[in-house]
């Protein structure tokens, strides 16, 4: 079987969470009756520290819905350039939310309280409203860079300050909060809105949920409806949600010891350069000198799945179906390309 790094997403429930999938008790979901939908919106809810969630399929949708929920279309949304919500979603907050995206120009994922404050415009007919600032924690395009309390507690207040609601792109927030030491709710603490993602590092095959106050999910729970995610007997899907947040916290330090094992390898060979971080969370972005795509393609038949994500630039992610000796083959893989790679054209 093929050691797959393109992405955590590629996770596969275990025996444990399969069984508890099979024998989840359930009820329809649109009216309020699924008891372990409402179960893992509540388990949510309280490791974030906020009154109330709602199941939704993708973090993508999870996004989507906030944005809705908080703004009015032709408000403005801030969020760094490379942020998930502007740079993976297909627009789908201008298209479908109506809100004028406003990107901010940050450092590795991240930007100051007083970089928002340069941003927001003054009140002035001719300008959108301003309205919601949003937080990716990890970054993805970063490389899985954490922003630490401090940083967020910054944005916040400078939010606070400007009338701004606050949302947490926390779709790898475990991670986020694995490697700082801190719990997660330490993370989410003072924002309006938080999603986390239940279908990457934690395992579970499908599923993000939106948090938030019990007014805001009330309203987030008609936008859900109205683009289509509305489920029935959701509780097998939330069962596999819930087994995740019990059993995939506690392992995602091992997926940051391998990320670290593959960086420190792959920046010893030649032609290969590991960009930076603060904080290994579980991503790993390297720099080659032949094309990546070329590095894509070869690397496929010696059983090494990766993603290019820049004409030279790779993204390996670690997750729960990565082992140590995975670590040590995908490695030997590349250190056997890195011998040939200086003459691909």
């Amino acid at each position: 079987m093929a050691i797959d790094l393109r992405s955590d997403t590629v996770t596969r429930p275990s025996p444990v969470m399969r069984q508890a999938m099979a024998v989840a008790e359930v009820g329809d979901d649109v009216y309020g009756e699924d008891p372990t939908v409402r179960q893992l919106e509540q388990r949510a809810a309280e490791l974030v520290g906020l009154e109330a969630g709602l199941f939704v399929p993708s973090g993508t949708m999870s996004n989507l819905v906030a944005v809705m929920t908080h703004l009015h279309p032709g408000d403005e949304l801030y969020a760094e350039a490379e942020a998930h919500v502007l740079y993976y979603e297909q627009g789908g907050c201008a298209r479908v939310a109506g809100a004028m995206p406003h990107p901010i120009l940050g450092v590795a994922g991240r930007f100051s309280g007083d970089d928002l404050r340069r941003h927001v415009r003054p009140a002035d007919l001719h300008f959108p409203r301003p309205g919601l600032v949003a937080v990716e924690n990890t970054h993805n395009r970063s490389g899985g860079e954490v922003w630490t309390v401090e940083e967020t507690e910054d944005v916040l207040r400078a939010a606070r300050e400007l009338g701004l609601a606050t949302h947490l792109d926390g779709a790898r927030l475990f991670n986020a909060a694995v490697a700082l030491e801190v719990p997660a709710q330490a993370l989410a603490s003072g924002f309006d809105s938080v999603s986390i993602c239940l279908s990457k590092g934690l395992g579970a095959p499908v599923g993000s949920v939106l948090l938030g106050s019990r007014s805001f999910i009330a309203q987030a729970r008609r936008n859900r409806k109205v683009v289509g995610g509305g489920m029935r007997q959701a509780g097998i899907l939330a069962a596999g949600g819930l087994a995740a947040l019990t059993d995939g916290v506690g392992r995602l330090a091992e997926d940051h010891r391998h990320a670290a094992q593959l960086a420190d390898g792959l920046d010893a060979l030649p032609g290969l350069s590991v960009a930076p971080v603060r904080h290994r969370t579980n991503m790993v972005m390297v720099d080659v000198t032949a094309p990546a795509p070329l590095w894509v393609e070869r690397l496929r038949p010696r059983g090494v799945l990766v993603n290019a994500v820049g004409p030279n630039r790779l993204r390996l992610v670690t997750h729960l179906d990565v082992s140590q000796a995975d670590v040590a083959e995908a490695l030997a893989a590349f250190a056997e390309l890195a011998k040939e790679a200086a003459a691909w054209s």
